[in-house]
């Protein structure tokens, strides 16, 4: 008789490849702005909240508005993964997003800030929280706000 295994749910590791690919294609969509529509396929889009520094709090909406003020800004960006751990529906990473600083910046920490016309490195550490479905549903970003902001040439 054949020994048969039944197993109720994908193992842990298929989980965390899932999340971390989707995860990546997250990045990627917001970077470029390409397909809006498969982008809300990764983002419980109600109720996702955004956790920022200084106590900046955003939903979905604001989280993409973000993203098009910043491919306004900045030409030539790109998005880097580092360390990433998964725990659960939790991946916390770190994160690079570059690009050069050519057109007004008008969601800076600080507010609108004209171009400087540099190469820019948004240097982040995030925690992702996703439902069972794998949806984004609540992000963390801790930044060096002083660190980004002489890059930005900002007072």
């Amino acid at each position: 008789m054949k020994d048969s295994v039944i197993q109720t749910s994908p193992p842990k590791s298929l989980q965390r490849d899932q999340l971390l690919k989707s995860l990546m294609k997250v990045g990627e969509l917001l970077i470029s702005g390409e397909s809006p529509t498969e982008l809300d396929t990764y983002f419980d889009t109600s109720n996702f909240r955004f956790h920022g520094p200084g106590g900046f709090e955003a939903d979905y909406i604001g989280l993409t508005n973000y993203f098009i003020a910043l491919r306004a800004a900045f030409t030539e960006r790109s998005i880097k993964r580092g360390i990433i751990i998964g725990e659960g529906n939790y991946i916390a990473c770190q994160t690079w997003i570059e690009g050069k600083f050519v057109q007004e910046f008008t969601l800076s920490p600080v507010g609108l800030l004209p171009p400087n016309r540099n190469h820019i490195v948004f240097d982040l550490m995030n925690i992702f929280r996703f439902d069972d479905h794998g949806r984004l549903v609540e992000e963390w970003v801790r930044i060096d706000n002083r660190e980004l902001l002489e890059q930005l040439r900002a007072e």
